[in-house]
């Protein structure tokens, strides 16, 4: 199986903690040059001088950036790319606050869209030139499950990433010509300080204890436990590795096997 990305260029957005960090691990590992996208600098600057060097060539970087600012993302892709092509972007943002649909504000969907679709759609813009050029291209968006099925108290973050699914999916249609693939990963619940929050909040709600509103998490999980942020990193990576070129359009869920549906 071919998995070695020497002499690609990643992008990694979220990439302080969870999910995003252990994927910018493993593209490293793979071979891949890693820029690291988020808004702490010294996690960051951390980061990038404990990333596995594989072979001399290999080199990586940062961006300080918010996902809020789409117009600064835009000035650091394209300033980036220009000179340093990037073949493989993981989009990934932390998710919006829990809560009911039925109470959020216009305000709340636009914050999340701004930070998720948005920021998704811009910086593809930027690497999508250089993808074309080089015939060869991998985006992978790490969302949810829930944009199979809802999940109960998170009503913004399911609309939001059910646009983001639907923007991921016309996308690899359009850029499928040109050898660029365009996956979504979907995590289910996995040890982040995301999931935290989720469990958090939660307890508030129902007035049970976070052990026992983690433990009838678990319990809806065949797996019985919680992901650990690298078994959904090494999904990530397959997905942008030269083994995955004829995946393209697809939304796969790593979740224990927690989904009920198809």
């Amino acid at each position: 199986m071919q998995l070695d990305l020497s002499g690609r260029h990643a992008l990694v957005c979220g990439a302080s903690q969870g999910i995003g960090r252990a994927s910018a691990i493993e593209l490293a590992l793979l071979g891949a040059d890693v820029t690291v996208l988020a808004r702490r600098a010294d996690v960051l600057a951390a980061l990038v001088q404990s990333l596995p060097w594989i072979h001399d060539a290999q080199k990586h970087g940062l961006i300080v950036a918010d996902a809020a600012d789409t117009d600064a993302l835009r000035t650091h892709a394209e300033k980036l790319v220009s000179t340093h092509p990037v073949h493989i972007l993981i989009n990934n943002t932390g998710g919006p606050p829990p809560g009911t649909v039925a109470d959020a504000t216009p305000a709340d969907f636009l914050d999340a869209y701004r930070k998720h679709l948005l920021a998704n759609h811009v910086l593809t813009q930027a690497v999508i030139p250089g993808m074309r050029e080089a015939r060869w291209g991998r985006i992978v968006n790490i969302i949810s499950t829930s944009v199979k099925e809802p999940i109960p108290g998170i009503g913004v973050s399911n609309t939001t990433r059910g646009a983001v699914a639907s923007w991921a999916k016309t996308l690899a249609t359009e850029l499928a010509p040109f050898g660029i693939t365009v996956n979504n990963v979907l995590p289910g619940s996995t040890h982040t300080p995301r999931i935290e929050q989720i469990v958090a909040a939660r307890a508030q709600k129902t007035g049970c204890s976070e052990q026992d509103v983690q433990l009838a998490m678990t319990a809806e999980i065949p797996l019985g436990r919680f992901a650990d942020p690298a078994e959904t990193a090494a999904a990530v990576a397959f997905l942008a590795s030269p083994a995955a070129s004829y995946i393209t359009g697809v939304s796969l869920p790593v979740d224990g096997g927690r989904m009920r549906s198809l």
